[in-house]
């Protein structure tokens, strides 16, 4: 496969148009809930200070290979890091201030489930420097909390979402529907609860069953009933969008809804294909060295994880992308968010444009559109977004 020669600027101007990042992974969880495929461990005991050293560890090996950038983003990830010990949080935060500059107002995002909130330790971590919480309530309806494997009820969920209002100016929340027995007129009521709670942004997801989770091996048997048919779940998808529209919450990305300006500018990065760095057990990140880019990712075990950043190890893998592979991967990213792709950035990474024909065609069926240089995906066409790309994607 043919590499496209860059000079050094262009690499430079190419992963800055999606900004810098920084993710960090904390592993456990209270409970591991059925639908969840994440990297998430349940742990009877956690040595915090343990933790709280690798990762800045971590942190220093990171700043020499990479120094000097402007850090735009920090988001907590897991994993339920509203389980970490505040005072973890605000170390994290510092080492990352001593070998970063950081943007203006940088978004410093942490995860929370509403079962590990409390007044006080939400105070402590804006205290540390989080200045966005993202929760995870899944549910307005105590019956498939449950049904999810949620610790926490409708009531606590909701008094938790009241700390984080009272704390943070940027609150987000995540539900997810087409769940079990759901109705269209069902979601259509508990999507106008969720707005009239929402402060600037909202995560919807579509429940999906994957493998090596507990639903997945319940569907697989036969045993995972009422999920609604595709066509109700379209419906409820098409359903989504106007609402969220009419509250002045639009979707700008596939799964998230936002007032303009409150869009999540950590996850912009990795739809915008710029660099992140990603730090902990199963962490993937995207880094610009020298004027190659690599993907990076690291050991899954937490235990393993630990033990090889205390002792030298091997942390991660790191593969060497060639232009046409960050092409594809801007592609599959980019097309996901209602700004789109840049197609002469396209063409740079590949070696070659898109294919024209291909385009014309999705045009003509209102599947894409092009407009201000831009390609985006239509409503339409996000909708069904792996068949637009897979029509994209080059042979």
């Amino acid at each position: 496969m043919r590499l496209v020669n860059w000079s050094q600027a262009v690499l430079a101007e190419d992963w800055q148009q999606g900004g810098f990042g920084l993710y960090l992974h904390w592993p456990f969880c209270e409970a591991k809930c059925p639908y969840c495929d994440f990297n998430s461990h349940v742990a009877r005991h956690i040595d915090q200070s343990r933790w709280c050293a690798a990762y800045l560890t971590e942190i220093d090996r990171y700043a020499a290979l990479l120094p000097g950038r402007v850090l735009n983003t920090v988001f907590f990830g897991g994993g339920t890091p509203s389980l970490m010990a505040p005072e973890t949080v605000a170390a994290i935060i510092e080492r990352i201030k001593h070998h970063w500059p950081m943007a203006n107002d940088p978004e410093i995002t942490l995860e929370a489930n509403p079962g590990s909130v409390e007044a006080g330790r939400f105070r402590a971590f804006a205290q540390a420097g989080i200045s966005r919480i993202s929760m995870g309530i899944q549910a307005l309806n105590d019956a498939d909390l449950k049904r999810l494997g949620r610790i926490h009820s409708v009531s606590e969920a909701r008094q938790a979402f009241d700390i984080a209002r009272e704390t943070f100016e940027r609150v987000s929340f995540d539900l997810i529907y087409a769940r079990q027995d759901q109705t269209l007129d069902s979601w259509k009521t508990e999507l106008s609860s969720a707005l009239s709670m929402a402060v600037d942004h909202l995560s919807l997801y579509q429940l999906t069953i994957e493998s090596g989770t507990a639903f997945g091996d319940r569907y697989a048997a036969g045993k995972l009933r009422g999920l609604p048919e595709d066509d109700i779940a379209a419906e409820m998808y098409e359903t989504t969008q106007e609402i969220c529209a009419s509250a002045g919450l639009p979707a700008y990305e596939v799964s998230n809804h936002a007032r303009a300006g409150a869009e999540s500018r950590h996850n912009l990065i990795y739809w915008r294909y710029g660099d992140y760095i990603g730090i902990g057990p199963g962490a993937h990140g995207r880094i610009t060295h020298n004027g190659q880019k690599y993907a990076t990712e690291t050991h899954r075990a937490p235990g393993k994880w630990l033990e090889s950043v205390e002792n030298s190890g091997v942390i991660e893998t790191r593969e060497r992308l060639s232009g046409p592979d960050q092409a594809v991967e801007y592609l599959l990213m980019g097309l996901r968010i209602t700004d789109g792709i840049d197609p002469a950035r396209f063409e740079r990474l590949a070696g070659k444009p898109l294919d024209p024909a291909a385009v014309d065609h999705l045009v003509s069926i209102g599947m894409i559109e092009t407009h201000d240089s831009r390609l985006r995906a239509t409503r339409s066409g996000r909708a069904v977004l792996n068949a637009v790309i897979r029509d994209l994607l080059p042979d």
